[in-house]
Parts: C-alpha cells; sequence; structure tokens
C-alpha cells in the first residue's frame, strides 16, 4: 500500500522538477538577455554556459550563447553555438536569424544560405532580402542582387548605403533608368551635391542631358563654388548642343580647382571636337603649367598639336608623356601581376622566375620576364637586357598571336638600336590589337630613327583618333566612378 502512495507521487515529484528547471531556464534567459543589452558580452556568455549545463536541450540558451561569443568576435564558436541550436530545433529562428547576422557582419557569403532558409520560413521578408542583395553586391554578383534589391522594398528607402548599392548594379548591368529611379530615391533622403552629381552622372550616361542639368541646377546657380557640379553641367551642355555654356562653365571649373587634370582633359576633347585647337592648346598648356609632370596632359596637348599639323612639337608631347608614364609600355597581363605584387618588380620578377622553372616554354611567362626585366630598367648590352630580349623573342616564337611580347620586343629593339626590326614588331602587333596606343607610337618612333618618314603624320593622326577615342571612354569611366563612390556598411 505505502509502495503504491509512493509510485503516485513520482509523477508530482517530475512535474515539480520540471516546473523548477523551466523557471531557472527562463530566469537564465532573462538575466542573459539584460547582458547583451548591456554589452557585456563576457558576462552573458559566462551566464549562459552554466545555464546550459543546468538545461543542455534548451535551443535559446544555445542562441543566446552565440550571440555572446559573436559579441566577444568569437565567430567559430559562435557558430558552433548557433549549429547545436539547429540541431535541436531545425528551424529555430532566433538562431538562424543570429547566424545569418554573424555572416553578414564578416561579409561571408556563407549568409546566403542561411538567409534563403529564414525566407522559407517567413516568405517576402524585406530584411532578409536586403541582407541578400548587399552580401551577393559586395561579392560581385549584380546580377543575383538586383532581384533581392527589388525584393526588399520599402526598408531600402532609409539606408541610403543600400540605395548606392542597389543604384551601382544597376549601373554595372546597364540598367540606366531603372538606376535612375533608384538614385532618385537616394536624393530623397539625403538631397546633397554628392548625391545630385551621381544622380546627374547616371541621367547623362542615361543620354538625358535635359534631365541631369535640371537636377544639378541649384548646385550650378550663378555663384556655385562646386567644380564637380561644374563639370557634369559642361558634359551636359555640350551634349544638348549648347557648346558657349559648356565652355563657361569649364572655365568656371578650372579657376575653382586648378589642380583638377580632368577638367583641362575636357576641354582639350571639346575643343577638338569643334576644332579649336589652338584655344585647346592654350588651356591644356595652363594645366601643365599646375601640373608639371601629368603624362595624361602632355598626351592631350600632343593630341592636339597634331590636328594643327605641328608634328614636331606633337612628338616631343607624346615622348614626354611616355617618359613621364613608363607603365604606358606595361601591358594589361603585367599589369595585374604587378597589382598582385603591389608594384614591387624584384618580387613579380621572382615570382616569375619560379614559375619558369616549371614551366620553361610557357609563352605568357617568358614575355612577363621579358616585360618586367624591361621595366627594372635593363640597359641594352647588360646581361638582364639580353635575358629580357631573348625572353621575348622566345614568347614570340611560342605564341606568334602574342600581341604583348611583341610590343616589348619591339621595344627592346629600339633599346638596342635595331630600329627595322622594332618596326616589324609594332606592325605585327597593331595587326593583333589595332588600337594598341604603345606600338603605335613605337612604331613612329622606329619609322624616324631609320628615315622613313613619309608615313609618319598620318601614324600620328591614328595616333590622335585613338587618344581621343580613350578620353571618352575616360569620360564614362569617371561617371561610373562618381557613382560607385559608397559601399554599403
Amino acid at each position: 500500500m505505502r509502495h503504491s502512495r509512493l509510485q503516485k507521487c513520482f509523477p508530482l515529484v517530475a512535474a515539480c522538477v520540471l516546473s523548477v528547471s523551466l523557471t531557472y531556464a527562463q530566469n537564465a534567459v532573462s538575466t542573459i538577455t539584460s547582458a547583451l543589452r548591456a554589452h557585456d558580452y563576457q558576462q552573458a556568455s559566462e551566464l549562459a554556459r552554466a545555464a546550459i549545463r543546468q538545461s543542455p536541450s534548451d535551443p535559446q540558451l544555445w542562441t543566446l550563447q552565440g550571440a555572446a561569443l559573436a559579441g566577444l568576435g568569437n565567430k567559430k564558436d559562435a557558430l558552433a553555438s548557433f549549429h547545436n541550436a539547429l540541431k535541436l530545433v531545425p528551424n529555430h529562428l532566433p538562431a538562424l536569424q543570429q547566424e545569418a547576422q554573424l555572416y553578414y557582419d564578416s561579409n561571408d557569403l556563407a549568409g546566403v544560405q542561411v538567409l534563403q532558409h529564414i525566407l522559407q520560413l517567413q516568405p517576402g521578408d524585406p530584411m532578409s532580402h536586403a541582407m541578400i542583395a548587399v552580401l551577393e553586391y559586395k561579392h560581385g554578383n549584380c546580377n543575383a542582387a538586383v532581384s533581392h534589391f527589388a525584393k526588399s522594398g520599402e526598408l531600402l528607402d532609409s539606408q541610403l548605403d543600400g540605395l548606392h548599392a542597389y543604384t551601382i548594379c544597376l549601373v554595372r548591368l546597364k540598367k540606366t533608368d531603372d538606376a535612375v529611379s533608384v538614385m532618385q530615391r537616394a536624393v530623397s533622403l539625403q538631397d546633397d551635391a554628392r548625391e545630385r552629381q551621381a544622380l546627374a552622372s547616371i541621367e547623362l550616361m542615361a543620354h538625358k542631358p535635359d534631365e541631369a542639368l535640371s537636377i544639378l541646377q541649384p548646385l550650378i546657380a550663378a555663384g556655385s563654388q562646386d567644380a564637380g557640379a561644374l563639370e557634369l553641367a559642361a558634359s551636359a551642355y555640350e551634349d544638348t548642343g549648347d557648346t558657349e555654356k559648356a565652355v563657361a562653365a569649364l572655365r568656371q571649373a578650372i579657376l575653382l580647382d586648378p589642380q583638377n587634370i580632368q577638367l583641362y582633359l575636357d576641354f582639350a576633347q571639346i575643343s577638338a571636337a569643334h576644332d579649336s585647337f589652338q584655344v585647346g592648346i592654350n588651356v591644356v598648356s595652363d594645366g601643365i603649367g599646375q601640373k608639371a609632370n601629368s603624362a595624361q596632359l602632355y598626351f592631350a596637348r600632343g593630341v592636339l598639336y597634331v590636328q594643327v599639323g605641328d608634328y614636331i612639337k606633337a612628338e616631343a608631347d607624346l615622348e614626354k608623356a611616355y617618359e613621364l608614364d613608363p607603365s604606358q609600355s606595361l601591358t594589361a597581363a603585367a599589369q595585374g601581376l604587378l597589382a598582385v605584387q603591389q608594384n614591387d618588380l624584384d618580387r613579380a620578377l621572382a615570382d616569375v622566375q619560379r614559375k619558369l622553372k616549371q614551366k620553361p616554354n610557357d609563352a605568357l611567362l617568358l614575355y612577363l620576364q621579358a616585360d618586367v626585366l624591361t621595366q627594372k630598367g635593363a640597359d641594352s648590352g647588360t646581361p638582364a637586357f639580353q635575358l629580357a630580349l631573348e625572353s621575348a623573342k622566345r614568347a614570340v616564337s611560342l605564341r606568334p598571336g602574342l600581341g604583348a611580347a611583341r610590343a616589348v620586343l619591339a621595344k627592346l629593339y629600339l633599346q638596342s638600336g635595331q630600329n627595322q626590326q622594332a618596326a616589324d614588331q609594332c606592325r605585327r602587333a597593331l595587326e593583333i590589337d589595332p588600337k594598341d596606343q604603345t606600338s603605335l607610337y613605337r612604331l613612329i618612333q622606329a619609322l624616324r630613327k631609320t628615315g622613313k618618314t613619309a608615313e609618319v603624320p598620318e601614324l600620328l593622326k591614328r595616333l590622335a583618333l585613338l587618344r581621343q577615342e580613350s578620353a571618352k571612354e575616360q569620360k564614362q569611366r569617371y561617371r561610373y566612378k562618381l557613382v560607385e563612390g559608397d559601399t554599403p556598411q
């Protein structure tokens, strides 16, 4: 009988124990949450660890411990805590949200999968869409980002960085009309000079100069001190056919910011477009007076001298430009290599030569060796020069279509006085890439040195045309740069 009474008490005792356990866990959650709100992550971590020893099957405690560890900067253990919570309850939303936030804060693309899981539980959640969009944007995946930006809805209207990221992606995808609409939201959120200039830049990309001028109007009113806005206005005026206002805007911008090279380049471009070559020469000369070491300005003035038929001055300016900017001879592949090596030529050469030991007949590596040795200033007749020459020859032999190798070989032939061979290599390089300005310039040099100057004027005109095309492309890149000035936080 007594045994029977004890058996009846067991469920009651168990219920009492469970009640105590639940009460303890609830109190622990409240205490840990208070510590987290106070940013006392160490205390929160210790409290969570103690509570988990009492209630190891509580996903909420594991989630709170993860949040505390994340606050302490311990990403690895924080993720482990979130994963433990999700093992207990796979759809535990707080753990998923904390895990996603941790990945997001560290710009880890793994967060996208977690955020997709959250969207399965909360379809249409604008915050999850916005976070996916920014992660994809930061990793250069604009195609994936734009649809999520669109689904984030009005949430972005209070997030300037998010609007910038959305705009940049649309610009990169050449969806300029959509980019204008998004950037207008940014201007509504923060109406200042920078936002208006970015919007005006997109309007110009969309070939809407009148709209660009309307946006810029408050910035270019009488007495304006904003050179950047005046420069954009000059482009817009020129696009509408109002060259007089374009010139006036550029002159005012130059007075405000005489050190800005781009302003003189813009003036040179307008001058060339309207056959006002001497005016352009005068203004660019003023720019050279301000920036005596600007290769771009010497290039621009050289092009204008070609247009007036002053080939001697044109060649002198072009030669000065190449002297000021030796990287003009450094082709894309080598520039990429040196960017990685932070322009450390010795390190770059060592890296190439190490790889050449493994692949001695790799044409690209041989070309890079020749190019880097040339950049290091190997003098004719030295072992380094001879190695560069032989490397370039072998690269051309192994890959006749490698125009970059032919360009370097031409430079080496010029240095050693083998002018006819240099001219031949320049012509072959130009057959491969007709827009290779460096090879075109070296061909002019080689012909001058061989005394075969009959075609030099036409080659100079061709070079001038290529430089003008480059100037237009650079102007477009400048507009993109205005828009891409921000990175979302």
